[in-house]
């Protein structure tokens, strides 16, 4: 039996691609393990995967100044010794790496033991942790055509992101089980903020509302803590913090989705053919790998953007008209693309090399 290491972590973003290949890469037969920080998200949700879960110490790597910088480099290097001596245990075939400052030492520590490692690029620019790692990687996958610029050229595949199987197979019945719409012929609206929300988008559906039910129903998943009970008898209209296992069915039932543009969450709407309206983080709250990440969508006939600047009650229900309008082009552009089997291409990579 082959073995491979998993690693990736920080946010739940540099985790949930990897699980979306275990059930690929258990059906190859690889033996799983998986590194991580000790605390972080990830520690819960590979354990929820009954896959053993081993703990290093991890630093983030900052361009800015703060205190930590001086103490997290040497955390990084106590991370960096035991991956190397966790590698030398486990002795995989092959690395394959989400990003996150905690990927780090483990791809450095792999090309130290002569093991093949392969990571993944959600955004269209490299982040830090993967612009550190690429130079030590086997193979470098890619969620965008643009990505591959910053990319050498010898070791850049275009895979799309692995998306789970399970968001595939959700119902439109079990959707309207769940959400118990009065009127359930009214085409269905998908509002997804994030897992802690977005005070914009939020702000702008509930300001827009009584314009939107008219004709609409109206799903609204509004994140953590930020449930609106005076609107909890509006006709076609159902919020929720947040959604796990019922994310599927109420993507079935959702006609248009209007999201942040997170690399992952992006990669499911296409996955999905889910005609889309994108409403990236502001450049001023990030590094604005999302607008970039929104534009690239744009100019593939995937996606409407409207910046966050520039949302307003018109310009909102603007981008509603034309996305209904245009929702069979978007579908065909969607159809056509060419990263709609990332798991099948990114487990040859990784059959390829161990």
């Amino acid at each position: 039996m082959k073995k491979i290491v998993m690693t990736g972590g920080g946010t739940a973003g540099h985790v949930t691609p990897n699980i979306a290949l275990m059930p690929a890469l258990q059906k190859k037969g690889y033996e799983i393990s998986y590194i991580g920080s000790y605390e972080g998200i990830e520690k819960r949700l590979i354990e929820e995967q009954n896959i053993p879960y081993y703990g290093i110490s991890s630093g983030k790597l900052r361009r800015y100044f703060d205190p930590k910088n001086f103490s997290d480099p040497f955390k990084v290097l106590k991370g960096y010794r035991q991956s190397v001596k966790l590698l030398r245990k486990l002795q995989p075939d092959v690395v394959f790496s989400k990003g996150g400052f905690v990927s780090v030492p483990v791809v450095l520590a792999a090309k130290r033991c002569h093991i093949p490692a392969i990571i993944h690029e959600s955004d269209l620019t490299p982040g830090l942790a993967n612009r550190i790692a690429i130079r030590y990687a086997t193979k470098v996958c890619c969620n965008f055509p643009e990505t591959l610029n910053y990319l050498p050229k010898d070791k850049s595949v275009l895979t799309g992101s692995p998306i789970r199987k399970e968001l595939l197979s959700g119902t439109r019945e079990k959707g309207l089980s769940l959400c118990k719409f009065s009127d359930p012929s009214r085409p269905a609206i998908l509002i997804v903020g994030g897992s802690s929300g977005s005070r914009a988008i939020n702000t702008a559906i509930r300001n827009l509302l009584p314009e939107l039910v008219k004709k609409y129903n109206i799903i609204h998943l509004c994140g953590k803590g930020n449930l609106d009970d005076s609107l909890s008898q509006t006709a076609g209209y159902v919020q929720f913090e947040y959604a796990n296992q019922e994310l599927a069915d109420l993507f079935a039932l959702a006609d248009l989705v209007i999201s942040r543009a997170g690399a992952n969450a992006i990669c499911e709407l296409l996955a999905l053919h889910k005609p889309n309206i994108l409403i990236p983080l502001s450049a001023q709250a990030s590094r604005g790998d999302q607008i970039l990440n929104a534009n690239s969508f744009r100019s593939q006939g995937f996606s409407y953007v409207l910046e966050e600047e520039d949302l307003t009650n018109t310009t909102l229900l603007e981008a509603i008209w034309h996305v209904t309008k245009k929702r069979d082009s978007y579908i065909k552009a969607m159809a056509q693309s060419h990263t709609q089997n990332s798991i099948d291409t990114i487990i040859r990579l990784i059959t390829d090399v161990s």
